[in-house]
């Protein structure tokens, strides 16, 4: 992952219970390839993360959802864990920056239990994507098409499954920002 992001900007948006390496390689990955990259979180402070089922690092916010701007960032990197998928997913603000990214066209990725907020924000009809195995009823009564594959791309939804998938992941979010102009 040679490709330089430098001038880009991505957000990452997460809320206490996300799974650790979701968040935390994704935001390597981006940063040295010169992204710069935000936490954003319902609450300013730091937000807690998951080893699984154990408690991992804590992770600065950056920048809460009430003050987010979407037309400021260039990519949406959604993290997964069951707390943080399924806490995150009911929150109207962040549907709304969910579909704001959607109906710009620019890159939303989505790992593991992160499909829950895409499915809630309503724009998985239509698509093809794939998740953590347990999403995939979600996703087909959501009017989506689940495969089981390491990465996935449906225009500009880039999904994954598990952290065992994230090298492919971060490769797929730096490939689809490389073919896209800066935001403004």
């Amino acid at each position: 992952m040679t490709a330089s992001l430098n001038g880009y900007k991505v957000a990452i948006l997460a809320v206490d219970g996300f799974e650790q390496a979701e968040l935390v390689e994704p935001q390597k990955a981006l940063k040295a390839a010169g992204a710069k990259v935000d936490v954003v979180s319902q609450k300013p402070g730091q937000i807690q993360g998951f080893v699984h089922t154990d408690l991992g690092d804590k992770a600065n916010v950056d920048i809460t959802l009430d003050k987010i701007n979407a037309a400021d960032y260039d990519a949406l990197v959604l993290p997964g864990g069951v707390v943080n998928g399924d806490a995150i997913r009911i929150d109207t603000k962040a549907q709304g920056i969910v579909k704001q990214f959607n109906s710009d066209g620019k890159p939303i990725a989505v790992i593991c239990h992160g499909g829950w907020l895409p499915i809630s924000s309503g724009i998985v009809s239509g698509r093809t994507m794939t998740s953590w195995p347990t999403l995939q009823d979600d996703i087909r009564n959501a009017g989506g098409t689940w495969v089981d594959e390491e990465v996935h791309r449906d225009g500009n939804l880039i999904t994954s499954r598990k952290p065992d998938d994230i090298p492919a992941f971060n490769k797929a979010i730096i490939e689809a920002l490389n073919e896209r102009p800066k935001a403004a």
